[in-house]
């Protein structure tokens, strides 16, 4: 579809751009994007809009298959650098969307460009801060998202205030030994022995790795079926939920009925973790079994690179 001068937003007489040289932006985020969103539609409707503004396309910029989420994309990280060496003056994009999925990133990235003198035009929307009257209604835009921003996070905060005063869980998943029931409250579950068994078993073992070592060994999986880690041993080890110390937002509660660890135990480890930060103890050798299991994991790698 052809752009008239009719689709372009009409200036007064003291709105003159002050742009002169542009570069076109166009993303598609699929392998099958829908036309109108190709990306060799985006540069037509840009480039018609470049030519019925005046400005000479001196660059253009596609991201093919690229997700807008955030800036990590080649040909956009290569037009802000091409921007840093004063190449154009303006960029134009086909839809907001396109050049950043996010608002908050689109002010973030409109403040940087701004002080490189590079302005932004959409083709569909009224985003054009080549003028000083655009300029104003992006500062508009950037205020009203700012002000959501934080009514989100007030509102956020807030929920989880109410969550916490009824001891609920915020998410769809609860640490190890406990279900999350419909009505957001906990329930320890089956589970509840393998966490007592992981303490007593850092107890015996005195490591983190070990302790994941030797429950992988015997063929246990963690709930999202996956291998132990010392990292989420860690976790288990440090959660205090575990002895009914329940915490949220700007709550700290008691409930004995989360309770699976005995304070004795809980205090035991916890004393034992941090054995090395009081001097007490050296750190310990690797035990042979899991020693040869690493050097042969690494083996079967240099293996299977070679082949």
């Amino acid at each position: 579809m052809s752009l008239s001068n009719s689709q372009v937003p009409a200036r007064s007489n003291d709105e003159e751009s002050d742009a002169e040289t542009a570069a076109i932006y166009a993303r598609t985020s699929s392998r099958n994007q829908l036309h109108g969103y190709s990306i060799n539609e985006q540069v037509r409707c840009c480039w018609e809009r470049c030519s019925l503004m005046g400005w000479q396309v001196s660059r253009v910029f596609q991201d093919e298959v690229e997700s807008g989420k955030d800036t990590d994309r080649p040909m956009f990280q290569e037009m802000m650098t091409a921007a840093e060496d004063d190449v154009f003056d303006v960029v134009v994009f086909w839809k907001l969307d396109r050049f950043s999925r996010s608002l908050m990133h689109t002010v973030n990235l409109e403040e940087k460009l701004s002080d490189l003198g590079v302005a932004l035009h959409s083709v569909t929307e009224q985003i054009d801060t080549t003028t000083p009257a655009g300029r104003f209604n992006f500062r508009n835009i950037a205020n009203a998202a700012e002000f959501e921003r934080e009514m989100i996070s007030q509102r956020t905060q807030m929920g989880h205030h109410a969550m916490a005063l009824d001891h609920k869980w915020p998410n769809d998943s609860p640490p190890l030994g406990y279900t999350r029931l419909d009505d957001g409250k906990l329930e320890v579950n089956e589970d509840a022995g393998l966490v007592e068994q992981i303490y007593r078993m850092y107890l015996e073992l005195e490591s983190m790795p070990q302790v994941a070592y030797e429950l992988n060994q015997e063929g246990m999986t963690t709930p999202k079926k996956g291998k132990w880690t010392p990292d989420y041993i860690g976790e288990i080890l440090r959660n205090e939920l575990y002895t009914g110390r329940y915490s949220l937002s700007d709550v700290s509660d008691y409930v004995p009925e989360y309770r699976i660890v005995s304070d004795d135990l809980f205090d035991e480890v916890t004393q034992t973790r941090f054995r090395f930060r009081n001097g007490d103890a050296d750190n310990p050798n690797m035990p042979e079994d899991r020693k040869q299991d690493a050097i042969d994991g690494v083996i079967s790698q240099y293996v299977d690179y070679l082949n």
